[in-house]
């Protein structure tokens, strides 16, 4: 089907951010990965379209500085919460009162900021990440920008190597994409912020996906979690089919 229709809004401090949609029915928005979008994380590999297919509308911006969305270059469009305030401002925008969340890798931590600030989807979705999710951004930013620094250096074997031939591939603004890494940072309170996923939720992760800690430790400090396995790593889970299934199955089922 791959018919996803992209559509533009602005938020309150002048950015111009991206989303596209496909289905009709019950409202799911599903946040991308860092560096990654929209395309890439959900609708390349079919993952859109499979969850479309159970009655649902299907909700997927580009992150700030991300796929088709504004890149501003100024460090005040870059405060600690800002992806959490776009996300407030989109739901504002659509007129949204019941809906799912999820994400994956950044967005699922998106997701988890989200809720934690007051956020109520009536399903929640956390893919592509572990039990360390609100205590290891410092130490991934970390590395992520060191990637960028040395994105015209790093030669194959290299430990940013796979890092900066996906920034290559999605042709990240790397000015935009440090100044979002800067302002991001391990969760003040992480047993408050799980607590408050009182609703249903799915912790899906790729099998060789230890990026971000255990999985399934992680569905097991949920109040209210199940855990479901893919084949994969943190970069090859989201190519496979099994992802858009188990997300379609858990929506279905709810």
């Amino acid at each position: 089907m791959n018919d996803a229709v992209l559509n533009r809004w602005t938020t309150s401090d002048g950015v111009e951010l991206a989303y596209y949609e496909v289905g009709e029915g019950r409202p799911v928005i599903l946040l991308h990965g860092l560096f990654s979008s929209a395309q890439m994380n959900w609708i390349k590999f079919g993952h859109a379209d499979r969850i479309a297919s159970e009655g649902l509308r299907v909700i997927m911006p580009d992150l700030r500085a991300h796929g088709e969305s504004g890149k501003p270059h100024d460090p005040a469009k870059y405060s600690a919460d800002i992806l959490v305030r776009d996300l407030k401002e989109l739901i504002a925008h659509l007129k949204l009162e019941r809906f799912d969340l999820g994400g994956f890798s950044l967005g699922a931590r998106t997701t988890i900021d989200a809720v934690s600030s007051g956020v109520q989807p009536e399903r929640a979705i956390l893919s592509g990440t572990g039990v360390k999710v609100l205590t290891n951004w410092d130490r991934r930013s970390s590395f992520f920008l060191e990637a960028i620094d040395r994105f015209d250096q790093a030669r194959r074997g290299d430990p940013y190597w796979l890092s900066i031939q996906f920034m290559r591939t999605m042709k990240v603004d790397r000015v935009a994409a440090a100044l979002l890494l800067k302002a991001l940072g391990d969760h003040p309170s992480p047993e408050q912020a799980l607590a408050a996923f009182t609703m249903p939720t799915l912790v899906v992760c790729g099998s060789e996906d230890h990026d971000n800690g255990s999985a399934r430790e992680f569905a097991s400090a949920l109040p209210n979690a199940r855990y479901e396995e893919i084949p994969g790593t943190h970069m090859s889970s989201v190519t496979k089919p099994d992802l858009g299934e188990k997300i379609a199955e858990f929506l279905a089922a709810v």
